[in-house]
């Protein structure tokens, strides 16, 4: 059965590749280095196939937030949160929002989307997103590709030892996630009290009135 994936991987590693990149999963990309360093994939058409995956992607979620406002705002009632921090971020940061997006885990699909939503430029956009996809597929495959033999090492450890792997795994998946909620529950507070302290002024100004 292994044997029959990675063979199936060597025939249509590049489909694949592009179809994981789309959906922005680095393990694909990782995996793509590695076959690389084996000499089953080429690094360079790689990257390539790999950052205009990644491009695609984002490009799609820019135009459901563009072309499907009202549906947006409908159906997407649980991510309110996660819109109005990308709104911020956007405001705050400008264009590198779009490039660090993609390492910024829970963001990477609602940020696309909230852009989509302003009234930014879909040209300018599409320009930063294609270069920083093809940063992204290089920063990702390049190490990958460099480091391929201690890869296969820790991916025959995990294979041989999985019992004391999934628990790492999941301690480094859970520490991720809760920074993340901490960081965008701080940026959510602040919004918050600039609000607060905008009402408090409004209300002076108007007394004094």
């Amino acid at each position: 059965m292994e044997e029959l994936f990675i063979d199936w991987l060597r025939e249509y590693g590049y489909i694949v590749l592009f179809l994981w990149s789309i959906l922005e999963g680095e393990l694909g990309l990782i995996m793509a280095g590695i076959m690389s360093h084996t000499g089953d994939m080429n690094l360079y058409l790689s990257i390539v196939i790999a950052g205009f995956g990644g491009f695609v992607g984002d490009q799609i979620y820019f135009y459901i937030g563009r072309l499907n406002k009202k549906w947006i705002q409908k159906k997407i009632h649980s991510q309110q949160m996660k819109f109005a921090l990308a709104h911020l971020l956007l405001q705050k940061y400008g264009w590198p929002i779009i490039f660090f997006q993609r390492y910024m885990y829970g963001m990477r699909t609602i940020t696309p989307m909230a852009i989509g939503l302003t009234k930014y430029s879909a040209r300018k956009f599409a320009f930063i997103n294609f270069v920083s996809a093809m940063i992204w597929a290089a920063l990702t495959i390049v190490p990958a590709y460099f480091f391929g033999e201690y890869l296969l090492e820790v991916i025959k450890y995990i294979k041989n030892h999985w019992y004391f792997a999934l628990p790492i795994l999941g301690l480094v998946i859970y520490f991720v996630f809760y920074n993340f909620k901490k960081f965008e529950q701080k940026i959510i507070e602040k919004r918050l009290a600039r609000r607060g302290n905008v009402v408090c002024v409004d209300e002076e100004d108007s007394s004094e009135k």
